[in-house]
């Protein structure tokens, strides 16, 4: 591919600008091969001649298409150069406010200097799990993936962050420590994680200080080592620190402070436990104020020290040792106070009592007159004797600052040890990852030994960098196939070499330093004489001796030797120390202690743990200067051996690398420096990056993404099955270089360049269809909107032609007789105006040509005399300019000769002389044309201001002056009106006047005659009106206060309503909030309960021998059994023999104290909810009962009297009738029965009495029954019907009367007697419980009106849908309702026939039985006949009645019932082939019997037994969704039927009469429904997370990465770091995945018969996590925010909603989860311009908060050329309006939330005695009762 067909006409390139580094240029025309200049258009509006280099002939770069602009990884940028590097970073964070670009393996930071919502713990659940390329640069991400490589590959990782001082590299290491710490956890109870944290602040204090690029800079460069178990849970950490800057201690630049503690100090010097450190203000010590800024703004140094010292106590730093670095630093600050005074130029003193110096000696506990004689004096060792020396008062001062640099540095090293101890762990660390931050490259007007050893370590750094990013290439490569080219880069082994080699920079300072005489001086000159001219990267400036120039990669940098040696050497007075170690404060001597050991305080390394490790140990009999020779060892080779260690380090690791950079020098927010910019960028080797990448093959594609983007390049015939081959052909045509590209195995790799090449075919092609589409549609639209206005315009050229042909005849009749009339008198007219016009013309021009001849005449005669005088003139001018010409060129000419004689000279004298001064010079003056710039740019802003007030001020009075003027004349035209209207009134009141006369002189005549008529008719009309108009006026009243009355109640009403609305509305909220609340208290219970039974496994793990008679089934069930039964009086008495049973539990104490207190806690809690609820009812009764209490309380009265005063007339009267029948039956007997027979003890009077009695008992059972079941019905048709009480008492006596027809009251005298007994104390319980059943009323009516408002609801929401849809819906709702009403009254129906019929078959069988007795005693049958033969019917139906819907099993059976039943069970047997809910029946039968039998132990012991078999089976198989939802679904239904069987009214209304006889009798479970309430919100939470853990994979992928509408979204180029790739795989999740799992969900939670409402929530809650990780991705990928997947996102969301509609869950308040990541589909789609559109989307996204709305504007990328971005304006145009919106500052959705739950009371119509046990089950050992 030719250069010409790039540089083409409109395209855009980079030029080279001084200012903005880069300017881009526009082409004005076609670049030609040979041209030499290129002629361009500038984006100010200006022209320029670019010229080419005539060597080189380089192009200027190209500018990448607008949509690879912004990209999240430079390597995807087609063209890939420094310009291309630049702008992409400055969009991203200016335009973008995006901080992090990934550029291949790097992660540049750029420094926003402003707080950004980024770091939030959702932010780390976000990243947590996400592969590096999926979501938008961050350092979590770099931390994510460091992680993920360490779990993955067993492998440790090192993340290395680099930057110059205020870039931000402390904070970056601080969060991806954060990262590991959240993410992770610890593997203990000791929160490693915690301290590790903890471990900054206190770094940061004494390690960080103020400079004047940054306010908290690290002074130090650190290496922490975070450890992991095997389970990749943090288990510990390490730290080694590098090079503190000990000098900042005694001195501080300009603007700058010294270390953060001291300050820290200072400002907490009031409180008590300071006072003994007898500090003050900063300024008044030496060491603190001489930078002159001893405050940073925004930062209070007293709460900053309050978390020192809270970071300082969670590291395990007791108070004491507190106390004691805060003496030993405030002893440093006395210590910079003492001065000293000279005796003469070779001594010193210090003056007496010295006040700083006493300080310090009794806070270090030293004495005073030893400190103060060896400050100013030292000893010098000889070999023959020792001498004590006086020091001068300069040697003095600078031993009393390197005193003071030691202790500190002693203090730092100790502290960092201390914290190394603290987060030490004793378990085997299995991996780690390191966190490097570390000081990047730096060069300064004066460069000392710091920015050597700076420097230093940075060329080891970038050597390490680039030989790992050349390796990733190769490996890339090679995984390919593709052949492999040597890219060449830049090593710097070399400038290596120079430093440390032997020889080198270092060498030769060592070497100088043990010179007894070396001086910096003779150091420079062995440099010169070893290196200079020798070594290409070492120069000598040349106007210094004391100064070497070394070429590092990054900068050419001049170090100043002096101060070298001296900081090498590090030179502290022994005697000074010795004092010092003879402290009587213990703290001082254990920082000396270790000095014959440790290395030196300023040394590499402070941690002391690693390298002492490598130091042999010598023991202490040795020579006595081996430990001083160790003491001296230099600070360059301990760098030197630190540094070598650490790069060690890091080469065993995978790295990962972190570059921040700072973007100006002024701190100001999002403001970018691009010259700042490039020197950092330069610096870091980022560029390094970029220009190995774009050697070899950057871009780099998978076939099918080359295939699904470029596929509009290719024919139909060019596409084939292979898409492998279909891109080798369609590459082949399109690029002719083959060298341009290479296939691999799965990749198409492209050299720089060629992808832009794509694009723009890619762009003209979709341009040229756009075009040809348009044209197509235009014409068509255009040819029909003609056709149709043809025809419109001939239908009205018809008409109106017709019209113009009539016009055009009449027109010319009336022109043919005008022309004639006209003829004649223009010709009249013509002639007689020709004769005036003629006789006046001739005067005119004999006056005229006289005038003119005269003037012509005078004009010759002029010229001819200034021709002459002309002549003599520009003869004397063009001699006197030629004499004027000859005389300027000759003084040009010695001018110029003389100009290049001085500029010769010149030339001379500037190479006699330094470049290097100039420069200086011109800094300065750089610096002053700056500030001149900036005055200038002030005031033109100022200008611009002023005149843009002008502007206003003018057009202001402009709008004013014309407003006054029209004002004006519409005042004018309304006079002039007035004044016409005046006229008109007088004249018409003059002809009134006349009318008036006239009118009195007519009426004259009549008056006389009419006036006694006219009198009366007037008073008559009079006394009418009045009486009319006082009627209106009473109606008028009437009505008004009518009125008044309708809207006072009206109002009155409407206010009661809205408050009642509101107080029911904000209760529902406070319940759902304490209702979350209570929920979460409970998971987090269930999660310590969890940790318990762990802990308590791992114990009994440990314990090899058990106890005898241990059993691990017995101790789990007897402990798991204390845990859920705390809250019952039955718990407590059995849990003495769970204790004794397993001793092992009291090894716990701390677990179980805690476990008790979250019992006490959670019960607290249920009662604060009881009470709560309670409020609610009672408010809500209390405004029912001010509504209805007039009129139900009479009503509800008096129908219970009446009913009641019924049914005692009832009884009584059949009591009278049942007396007499018994007495004449007893005549009869007697009579017709013989005397023997008949007698008390004959056998035939004994077996009639006890049938009697079998018939009375059987009868009394079924009358109750009977009787129960009636009073239940009527008191159910009171409560719907009340005036139906008399109806119902009469179908009881026809009942009755029925029963007497048939002639059963004889046999049923005794039970009726009986009965009639039973019923007069039940209507005395039912006289006392009258205000009970009122209020169970009430509440009956509440539910009633409940279900109308649900039914209002599901009316409103039909509303809401088309009418087809809500057609459809009411008519199913309404059949559902009615189908459920018919089977429910059917089945109510059916079962009482049932009843009756049985009750008349016995009373028949009864009555038969009794006739044949009396047949057989008159036929004098024998009494064994008589005895035998009534046994056998009476049995009979006792068989029938057996079965009341109870189990019966053994107390032996119990762990057997309990296996089968619920820890075997397989859910998917159950749920296909038996009933759904069966388990649960099973067990309530169980507990029915032995509420049955009284036992107390059997129903505590199984219904504990229950609930830890449910949470052990969920324990053992909690992943399984089946399983959760199976014994959710059971678990609800189990504590259904507690409810339904309680006997409690409120559970009792939809049950028939045979499920009240099976209610529960003897023992209240209420307690227990709380625990399994409780346990059902714990598996309900369980069932959330396996949803949520099954969904997660599928969400991001079915949700926004795979197309499921084709073709509407282009895949864009991607760069090193891959994201996940849009085109379905076979492994990918689709929508149609997501829509699957959904539907197996629903379908599964049906056939395991779970709650409707429960299925609901269920569906709310997988919405809400589909929409909320959907959302939370879209706005962490960049990649995703655009046009296209707007649609993308909206289509899936509808076929979410159609998945709704077809299951029928519309009303489940699932769609309103979806809300959010609708309307943020939306904002891609709709229109970002101006402000009407800003007003639409502040209206639209009210479900998004505003960080969410300006989050996606800010990441909105174009995907195509035609797609335009969002404005930065328009975005603060939105952030404007929606200033005043309170919502959430939070970014992300809580993905984590978990809705509350609810369990409604759903009744089961199953009825218990027709349940039948399978025998699959295995339970034959039960037995039905």
């Amino acid at each position: 591919m030719a250069a010409s067909e790039l540089y083409t006409k409109f395209a855009r390139v980079w030029i080279p600008d001084p200012e903005e580094v880069w300017k881009s240029a526009e082409l004005l025309k076609d670049y030609k091969p040979g041209d030499k200049v290129l002629l361009l258009h500038l984006e100010d509006g200006r022209d320029l001649e670019y010229r080419l280099d005539p060597k080189t002939k380089e192009l200027p770069h190209l500018r990448n298409p607008d949509i690879l602009v912004g990209e999240n990884d430079l390597t995807a940028l087609s063209y890939l150069h420094e310009p291309a590097v630049l702008h992409n970073l400055r969009v991203r964070f200016i335009d973008s406010k995006l901080i992090y670009t990934y550029c291949g393996i790097v992660l540049v930071a750029i420094n926003p200097y402003e707080q950004l919502p980024i770091y939030g713990e959702d932010i780390i659940n976000a990243y947590s799990g996400q592969n590096m390329g999926d979501m938008d640069p961050h350092i979590f991400a770099v931390a994510e993936e460091a992680y993920k490589q360490m779990a993955r590959d067993e492998r440790n990782q090192s993340i290395i962050v680099s930057g110059e001082s205020g870039a931000g590299k402390t904070v970056s290491a601080k969060y991806a420590m954060r990262y590991f710490a959240t993410v992770s956890g610890s593997a203990s109870e000791a929160n490693v994680e915690e301290k590790v944290l903890a471990s900054n602040p206190i770094m940061e204090s004494i390690g960080n200080a103020k400079t004047t690029r940054n306010d908290n800079s690290s002074r130090f460069g650190k290496y922490i080592e975070i450890g992991f178990d095997k389970r990749h849970r943090i288990i510990g950490a390490n730290m080694r620190t590098y090079l503190l800057e000990k000098s900042r201690v005694v001195f501080q630049a300009e603007e700058e402070r010294n270390y953060h503690i001291f300050y820290q100090l200072c400002a907490s010097a009031k409180l008590p436990e300071f006072k003994m450190l007898r500090l003050g203000d900063a300024n008044n010590f030496h060491y603190t104020k001489q930078g002159g800024s001893p405050v940073i703004e925004g930062v209070d140094d007293a709460k900053e020290m309050a978390q020192t010292r809270q970071a300082c106590t969670l590291l395990g730093i007791s108070e004491s040792y507190q106390m004691g670095i805060f003496r030993i630093l405030a002893g440093i600050l006395h210590l910079g106070n003492v001065g000293f005074m000279s005796r003469d130029s070779d001594s010193c003193t210090i003056p007496p009592k010295h006040e700083p110096l006493s300080i310090f000696c009794d806070l270090m506990a030293v004495d005073f007159e030893e400190m103060c004689h060896w400050l100013c004096h030292r000893k010098l060792a000889t070999a023959a004797e020792t001498y004590i020396k006086p020091i001068s008062k300069l040697q003095a001062t600078n031993a009393r600052d390197a005193l003071a640099k030691h202790i500190y540095a002693k203090l730092f090293n100790w502290i960092v040890d201390h914290v190394n101890q603290v987060l030490h762990s004793a378990v085997k660390q299995h991996s780690f990852i390191g966190v490097l931050d570390i000081y990047g490259f730096e060069t300064f007007e004066i460069n000392s030994f710091e920015q050597f050893c700076i420097n230093y370590a940075n060329e080891k750094l970038q050597q390490q960098f680039n030989m790992h990013v050349f390796k990733l290439e190769q490996e890339e490569y090679m995984k390919e196939q593709i052949p492999w080219t040597l890219i060449d880069f830049y090593d710097n082994q070399p400038c290596i070499n120079l430093i440390e080699s032997k020889l080198g920079i270092l060498d030769l300072l060592d070497e100088e330093c043990k010179m007894p005489k070396g001086t910096d001086d003779t150091w420079a000159q062995k440099l010169y004489n070893t290196h200079l001219n020798k070594c290409a990267l070492f120069e000598k400036p040349r106007l210094s001796n004391k100064a070497f120039i070394i070429q590092h990669f990054a900068d050419k940098v001049e170090y100043q030797c002096e101060g070298f040696l001296e900081k090498n050497k590090d030179t502290v007075f022994e005697e000074q120390i010795k004092v010092l170690k003879s402290s009587k404060f213990k703290m001082l001597p254990e920082l000396f202690q270790d000095d014959e050991k440790a290395i030196s305080p300023s040394s590499a390394t402070s941690s002391g743990r690693t390298l002492l490790t490598r130091t042999p140990a010598k023991p202490t009999k040795g020579r006595p200067g081996q430990a001083a020779k160790e003491h001296k060892k230099t600070v360059g080779h301990q760098f030197r051996n630190s540094l070598h260690l650490l790069m060690e380090t890091l080469n065993a690791t995978t790295p990962h690398y972190v570059r921040c950079i700072k973007p100006n020098d002024f701190k100001f927010p999002f403001t970018f420096d691009e010259k700042r910019a490039v020197q950092q960028l330069r610096a870091c080797g980022v560029l390094e990056t970029i220009r190995i990448s774009a050697a070899g093959f950057p871009s780099r594609w998978t076939y099918q993404e080359f295939f699904s983007r470029y596929r509009v390049l290719m024919k139909q015939k060019d596409v084939l099955s292979e898409r492998k081959q279909t891109c080798k052909n369609v590459l082949e045509k399109l690029i002719q270089d083959k060298d341009k590209y290479q296939f691999g195995k799965t990749k198409i790799f492209f050299r720089a360049g060629q992808v832009a090449y794509l694009e723009k075919l890619r762009a003209d092609k979709l341009r040229a269809a756009c075009i040809r589409i348009q044209k197509t549609i235009r014409g068509w639209l255009l040819r029909k909107k003609f056709l149709r206005m043809r025809k419109a315009a001939i239908t009205v050229q018809r008409y109106v032609r017709g019209h113009q042909a009539r016009c055009y005849a009449k027109f010319l009749r009336r022109t043919k007789a005008a022309t004639i009339i006209q003829k004649y008198w223009r010709m009249y007219v013509i002639r007689r105006r020709y004769k005036i016009w003629r006789t006046a013309t001739i005067v005119l021009q004999s006056y005229l040509r006289g005038y003119l001849a005269r003037n012509r005449y005078r004009k010759i005669l002029r010229e001819h005399k200034a021709v002459i005088i002309q002549k003599w003139v520009r003869g004397w001018l063009a001699r006197t300019y030629y004499k004027r010409s000859m005389h300027a060129i000759i003084y040009l000419q010695c001018c110029f000769r003389r100009m290049m004689a001085k500029r010769e000279l010149k030339k001379l004298k500037i190479e006699a002389r330094s470049v290097e001064r100039y420069k200086k010079l011109h800094i300065g003056m750089e610096n002053k044309i700056m500030q001149l710039q900036r005055k200038v740019d002030e005031q033109n802003k100022d200008y611009k201001c002023l005149m843009e007030k002008l502007t206003n001020l003018e057009g202001m009075y402009n709008s004013e002056t014309e407003k006054l003027r029209s004002d004006l004349e519409r005042l004018q035209l309304s006079e002039e009106e007035a004044k016409i209207a005046t006229g008109r009134v007088l004249s018409l009141q003059e002809e009134i006047a006349k009318l008036r006369k006239d009118l009195e002189q007519t009426q004259c005549e009549k008056k006389s005659i009419e006036e006694c008529a006219d009198r009366y008719k007037q008073e008559t009309e009079q006394l009418v009106s009045n009486l009319k108009e006082e009627n209106t006026l009473l109606k008028q009243e009437k009505e008004a206060l009518n009125h008044l009355i309708v809207e006072q109640a009206k109002e009155m009403t409407e206010t009661m309503e809205k408050k009642l609305i509101e107080e029911t509305k904000q209760l529902e909220l406070d319940l759902n909030d304490e209702r979350l609340r209570y929920q979460n208290l409970l998971n987090e219970f269930s999660r310590l309960e969890e940790r318990y039974d762990d802990l308590k496994e791992e114990m009994t793990l440990m314990v090899n021998v058990p106890k005898p008679g241990h059993r691990r089934t017995d101790s789990t069930h007897s402990s798991n059994e204390s845990e859920y039964t705390f809250s019952s009086e039955i718990a407590e008495t059995e849990d003495i023999p769970s204790r004794t049973e397993e001793p092992s539990e009291k090894k716990v104490p701390l677990d179980m104290s805690l476990f008790l207190k979250l019992q006490k806690r959670v019960t607290e809690l249920e009662q604060e909810k009881q009470v709560m609820q309670d409020e609610l009812d009672r408010k809500e009764e209390q405004v029912l009962r001010s509504k209805a209490k007039e009129e139900e309380r009479p009503q509800i009265r008096g129908a219970e009297l009446e009913y009641e005063s019924l049914k005692r007339q009832e009884l009584e009267s059949e009591n009278k009738k049942l007396k007499n029948e018994l007495n004449e039956l007893r005549k009869a007997l007697s009579e017709k029965s013989a005397p023997e027979v008949t007698a008390p003890g004959a056998p035939a009077y004994r077996v009639l009495m006890e049938q009697l009695t079998s018939v009375s008992e059987e009868l009394d059972v079924r009358k109750e029954e009977v009787l129960i079941l009636r009073s239940q019905l009527v008191s159910q048709k009171e409560a719907i019907q009340p005036k139906n009480t008399m109806t119902d008492s009469t179908i009881l006596l026809e009942d009755v009367q029925k029963m007497k027809d048939k002639g059963e009251i004889a046999q049923a005298y005794i039970g009726l007697k009986e009965t009639n007994r039973l019923l007069e104390s039940q209507l005395q319980s039912q006289k006392r419980s009258h205000e009970n059943e009122a209020e169970a009323l009430r509440g009956e009516i509440q539910s009633l009106k409940e279900e109308n408002n649900r039914q209002q609801q599901l009316l409103a929401q039909n509303l809401q849908l088309p009418p087809e849809a809500r057609i459809e819906a009411s008519l199913q709702h309404e059949i559902t309702r009615l189908t459920n009403e018919n089977l429910d009254l059917m089945e109510q129906l059916e079962k009482q026939d049932k009843t009756v019929r049985k009750l008349k078959k016995q009373l028949k069988v009864f009555a038969k039985k009794i006739g044949e007795l009396e047949v057989g005693q008159m036929e004098n049958i024998s009494p064994g006949q008589i005895i035998d033969e009534p046994i056998r019917p009476v049995n009979i139906p006792r068989k029938e009645k057996d079965f009341q819907g109870m189990l019966e099993y053994k107390k032996e059976d119990e762990q057997k019932l309990v296996k089968n039943l619920i820890l075997e069970l397989k859910p998917r047997g159950v749920a296909v082939n038996l009933i759904p809910g069966l388990p649960a029946y099973i067990l309530f039968m169980c507990v029915r019997h032995a509420d049955y039998l009284n036992d107390d132990q059997k129903v505590r012991s199984l219904l504990t037994s229950t609930i830890n078999s449910i949470k052990k089976v969920l324990k053992k198989r909690g992943d399984d969704f089946e399983t959760v939802s199976f014994w959710l679904s059971n678990t609800c239904r189990f504590l259904h039927c507690l409810k339904q069987y309680s006997g409690e009214e409120g559970f009792m209304k939809h049950n028939t009469s045979r499920q009240n006889e099976h209610c529960l009798t003897n023992f209240d479970l209420a307690e227990y429904r709380q625990v399994l309430s409780d346990l059902a919100i714990q598996i309900y939470q369980q069932l959330v997370r396996v949803l949520e853990n099954i969904l997660q994979p599928m969400i991001v992928s079915g949700m926004l990465e795979h197309e499921t509408i084709q073709g509407v979204s282009g895949v864009k180029p991607t760069g090193l770091r891959k994201r996940t790739s849009s085109i379905a795989d076979e492994g990918t999740y689709t929508l149609d995945s997501i829509l699957r799992q959904l539907n197996s969900f629903h379908s599964v939670m049906c056939q395991h018969g779970m709650d409707p409402e429960l299925i609901k929530q269920v569906v709310k809650q997988m919405f809400y996590i589909v929409g909320a990780v959907t959302l939370n991705n879209l706005l962490l990928r960049k990649d995703m925010c655009s046009w296209s997947k707007g649609m993308q996102i909206r289509y899936n969301v509808s076929q979410l909603e159609e998945w709704l509609r077809d299951k029928n869950l519309m009303n489940s308040g699932a769609k309103e989860t979806l809300e959010p990541l609708i309307q943020a589909a939306q904002l891609l789609q709709v229109k970002k311009k101006t402000d009407d559109d800003a007003e639409a989307i502040c209206s639209m996204c009210n479900a998004l908060t505003t960080a969410q709305i300006v989050k996606v504007l800010n990441l909105y990328t174009p995907v195509n050329e035609f797609e335009e971005r969002v404005s930065v304006s328009f975005i603060r145009t939105i952030q404007m309006r929606l200033r005043d919106r309170k919502d959430s500052p939070q970014l992300l959705m809580d993905a984590k939330h978990i809705f509350p739950v609810t369990f409604p009371f759903n009744p089961s119509s199953l009825a218990l005695e027709t349940i039948q046990i399978p025998a699959s089950l295995g339970l034959g050992f039960i037995s039905r009762v």
